[in-house]
């Protein structure tokens, strides 16, 4: 530990600082709440005035003029992959930090090796692992097809080393995986600690902003799915992404949580092969991929990921409980929105559902958590009931309210194009949207207006 730095704590609730740890704060009396970071002095002139930083270049410290600052910055490396680059905003920022969470074996490691692979064809590209040897990498690089003399790769936990080598060998883009493996020596903690984790991400952002480098961290994710560590870890970096997706199928979702650099709504999707991750362009031809036709109890949704329409099948069986309470069961669909439908079919469409067992099931393992799904769960659970199919080429979009009203949704058109492309023919639509939007009209495609679910009722049979 330098001279000029010392080791204190700080309660995580009233964040007051102490020289010493202790279990409980004798500021506000928390337990298990003081939490080990470095604070380094600032060092001071004869005439008592802090020093400058040494090798502090001028821009660093005197305001530039916005409009003097150059754009070349904003220059994106494309990723090679299109979905990661849609996701990201139209590619990586120099500069940017990029934190990946998901699951243990959601694919993590794969998708960055094949963005190193891709990169390192023309640039300079460093790989850091902490948890695998540089053999270990080999082994999952040949699997992936992944070579060339541009990759550099390093088994290291020491962040002050690898920073030292970042600023060192200037590489075009930096790989860490993962930061919960990294280490800073003069924190007694053990790597993977909240004081661990934050001071070497704070490492890391201050070298990729000086060295205007983009740096890719991976990060571990608890038991909760949140992202292992203190929640100022995502503060800290610019873009936060999740890997989605359910270990019993093959296809992944990247989604973004956090981007300075583009929307927060946009998702990519996967396919898991043996040869790495693949794109899949067409999510929603993969997600209705065999489904059943002239089945009671199943309707087409039509979900918005950002500004890409998603079809998907949802199922409802209905049938007669054995228990003297009813079984409620919502696989991909909310829970508590699956019991508020239910109450609005049995107030406001006639039903009585209290001794019948009610199962929602998304197909795919997708979740569908936009209100616009609300009248092909309706839909779908009426089917079931009745025991009547709906037709194949119907697909319903619209919200439910409470008093059994169809509310409009939002991007109408590009529901019903992805709908006309997918070679559906009929869409049920809230008449409110047809009354306040200037919808072009889509050849093949017939559009009925409800503004009820008895009008629903009708409309799809």
């Amino acid at each position: 530990m330098k001279s000029s730095e010392k080791i204190a704590f700080t309660c995580s609730e009233c964040g007051a600082s102490f020289p010493r740890w202790s279990g409980q704060c004798p500021s506000c009396g928390s337990w298990n709440t003081l939490e080990e970071h470095l604070v380094r002095a600032p060092a001071a002139t004869k005439g008592g005035a802090v020093a400058p930083k040494a090798g502090a270049r001028q821009s660093d410290r005197v305001p530039t003029a916005l409009n003097r600052v150059s754009e070349e910055s904003e220059a994106r490396f494309l990723t090679g992959i299109g979905e990661l680059d849609r996701v990201l905003g139209g590619g990586i920022v120099k500069g940017a930090l990029v934190l990946l969470g998901g699951e243990p074996g959601a694919g993590k490691s794969t998708l960055m090796l094949q963005i190193c692979g891709y990169l390192a064809r023309q640039l300079q590209v460093l790989y850091v692992s902490g948890e695998e040897s540089i053999r270990q990498i080999k082994l999952r690089a040949n699997r992936l097809g992944v070579d060339g003399e541009n990759l550099k790769v390093l088994a290291e936990t020491d962040i002050y080393a690898i920073c030292d080598l970042i600023a060192s060998s200037r590489p075009d883009l930096v790989v860490i995986d993962s930061i919960q493996t990294m280490n800073l020596s003069e924190l007694s903690s053990s790597p993977g600690s909240v004081a661990q984790v934050r001071e070497c991400t704070s490492l890391l952002m201050k070298t990729a902003k000086g060295e205007e480098i983009p740096v890719l961290i991976i990060g571990h994710v608890n038991k909760d799915g949140a992202i292992a560590g203190p929640k100022v870890l995502e503060h800290i970096v610019d873009t936060v992404l999740y890997f989605e997706g359910d270990k019993h199928f093959s296809h992944r979702i990247l989604r973004s949580v956090k981007n300075r650099y583009g929307s927060t709504n946009e998702i990519g999707v996967f396919d898991m092969t043996a040869e790495g991750l693949k794109e899949v362009l067409n999510p929603s031809m993969m997600l209705l991929d065999g489904r059943p036709a002239g089945v009671s109890g199943t309707c087409v949704a039509c979900n918005m990921e950002g500004s890409r329409p998603l079809l998907a099948e949802v199922q409802a069986l209905i049938t007669k409980s054995g228990f003297a309470a009813p079984r409620r069961v919502s696989t991909g669909f909310d829970y508590n929105r699956a019991n508020l439908l239910i109450a609005v079919m049995e107030k406001k469409g006639g039903f009585f559902f209290g001794n019948l067992d009610v199962y929602i099931n998304v197909v795919g393992g997708i979740r569908l958590d936009e209100p616009a799904a609300d009248l092909a769960v309706i839909l779908a659970m009426y089917s079931s009931v009745k025991d009547q199919p709906i037709a194949s080429d119907v697909l319903a979009v619209g919200e439910v309210g409470l008093t059994g009203e169809i509310r409009s949704v939002s991007q109408l058109q590009a529901r019903i194009s992805e709908a006309q492309r997918l070679g559906f023919r009929r869409v049920i639509v809230p008449k409110q949207n047809l009354r306040h939007s200037q919808l072009q009209p889509i050849k093949g495609i017939e559009i009925v207006g409800v503004s009820s679910i008895q009008e629903a009722f009708k409309a799809a049979f």
